[in-house]
């Protein structure tokens, strides 16, 4: 279904339009006509459906701009999400001059309470956090009109339930409440009975999570090693369009910077960019003008680029949905594609709990040495010279080519081509990635949103060589080498959920 189908305003359908959807997930199509009409929905979908769009949309579209006071607000178990969540919702409302402020724990409070009088319409934020400030009184409650839930379950596993129900204890009575789950344990259906008023319950079965068109690996190795060895996997694969993922924008800014210093054709988006700026960056990679681009996962949130050979996990993803979402970049419209993710050894259960939701078991690879490395390169630039040979546009510069032979040694000449075409050893061009903290283990979180959910999986036993067969998914190959560039109500209502199926 169109976005255009769902009854929203033109400026909205601008903003949907520019961040690249075309069609509304099922969680989109079946939710937004809801919550327009003023109805309490749970929602049952993963992470990467569109929950944010599906709930953000029409919070937007409601928003009085006129009005100074906080109107929505969306609750989120980590910082991570809550920072997400605040620039898609920012984005989509930016044509509507809709305000939107996060709060999260382990940030400065004095900044977020200067943010905080710029008059937001719409708030995002941490349980924690949010509780301290209305203690505080830095933020008021009473003018909600829509409350979001996001990511319940993972709210209660983290213990914020006495936190959620002081902050909707602050709420009005008459607010529409909209609550988002992956799981539906008990404890979700007690919070619907004490805060919701006769919700509908969508629920959206899970897609098909992985294919078989792209080969999953990873890559076992600490933080301060991961770098070199993506560089070097870069030169033994070869790609020919590559998306690169990192959990930061600082991360983001740092690997396509190392990258064109060491003289890759890459770029970054994130969330800071301007969106022409942005744009730009992306026309590029779909003409096949930027070899590598490297993201956040907002950021490509939207995107759909034919053409992308490899997608490399830099940090693994703090969900496994999040995982899938992103090598479903690659291996479309059946062309085969490679995912790579690199892993430290103490997020192994995160690469466990990835295996046992796609239900692949991914194979590991050695690190290639910088010889492979060196190999990999001089094979690249083969095939690069053919390619320059078969144009057969070089008859102008056959007199020239006779003067060289004439004074060089013909292998000195190729050699000192070869030298042009190929990089400069990964230990001469020094980079610096600043290290980003571990993934916290389940259980092992911190409140206020100071880290983002875990899970624990079997304990990894596996050690395989690096074996990769090098593949030229289309015949060619490009020459990467360049100069430098996220009221505690008694049950006032019967819980009577409607259900809507989607398959």
């Amino acid at each position: 279904m169109k976005f255009s189908e769902l009854g929203l305003s033109d400026s909205l359908l601008k903003a949907i339009k520019r961040s690249g959807y075309e069609e509304a997930t099922p969680i989109q199509e079946q939710t937004i006509p809801m919550v327009l009409k003023g109805q309490d929905v749970i929602g049952q979908a993963q992470t990467g459906t569109g929950k944010t769009a599906a709930f953000g949309l029409p919070i937007i579209e409601e928003i009085d701009t006129d009005n100074p006071n906080i109107q929505a607000i969306v609750i989120s178990p980590t910082r991570e999400l809550a920072i997400q969540t605040q620039e898609e919702l920012y984005r989509l409302g930016k044509d509507k001059h809709a305000r939107v402020q996060v709060v999260y724990g382990g940030a400065d409070i004095r900044r977020q309470i200067r943010s905080l009088k710029q008059h937001p319409q719409i708030l995002v934020g941490t349980p924690g956090r949010l509780r301290d400030h209305l203690n505080r009184h830095t933020v008021k409650l009473d003018h909600i009109k829509t409350l979001v839930l996001d990511e319940a379950d993972e709210m209660l596993n983290m213990g914020f339930l006495d936190d959620i129900e002081a902050i909707v204890n602050q709420t009005p009575s008459e607010r529409q409440t909209l609550l988002f789950s992956a799981t539906m344990p008990p404890e979700i259906k007690k919070i619907g009975v004490k805060f919701m008023t006769n919700p509908t319950m969508v629920r959206i079965k899970a897609k098909e999570l992985t294919t078989d068109l792209v080969d999953q690996y990873y890559v076992k190795a600490r933080d301060y090693e991961k770098f070199d060895i993506m560089t070097r996997l870069i030169d033994v694969q070869d790609p020919d369009l590559t998306i690169v993922f990192g959990r930061t924008k600082r991360r983001v800014d740092e690997l396509s910077r190392g990258l064109v210093a060491r003289g890759y054709n890459a770029a970054g988006i994130h969330g800071d960019l301007s969106q022409d700026r942005r744009t730009k960056i992306m026309k590029k990679f779909k003409h096949g003008e930027l070899d590598i681009l490297v993201a956040t996962d907002v950021a490509a949130r939207g995107l759909d680029i034919s053409g992308v050979t490899h997608v490399y996990n830099y940090d693994i993803p703090s969900d496994p949905d999040s995982y899938v979402h992103r090598i479903g970049r690659t291996g479309r419209a059946g062309h085969h594609g490679v995912s790579l993710t690199f892993v430290t050894p103490n997020e192994m259960d995160y690469l466990r709990e990835i295996e046992k939701l796609t239900r692949v078991r991914m194979l590991p690879l050695k690190p290639p040495t910088a010889e492979e490395a060196f190999k990999g390169q001089v094979a690249s630039a083969f095939n690069d010279i053919d390619e320059l040979i078969s144009q057969d546009s070089t008859e102008r510069y056959q007199e020239a080519a006779e003067k060289l032979l004439a004074t060089h040694d013909a292998t000195d000449l190729v050699a000192a081509l070869l030298n042009e075409m190929t990089k400069e050893p990964a230990s001469d061009v020094p980079v610096k990635i600043t290290p980003e903290r571990p993934l916290p283990r389940r259980g092992h979180g911190h409140r206020n949103g100071r880290s983002g959910h875990g899970y624990r999986g079997p304990r990894d036993r596996r050690h395989n060589n690096y074996s990769h067969r090098r593949r030229n998914h289309d015949g060619h190959s490009r020459s990467r080498r360049h100069d430098g560039h996220g009221n505690s109500h008694s049950s006032r209502h019967s819980f009577n959920i409607r259900h809507r199926n989607e398959d």
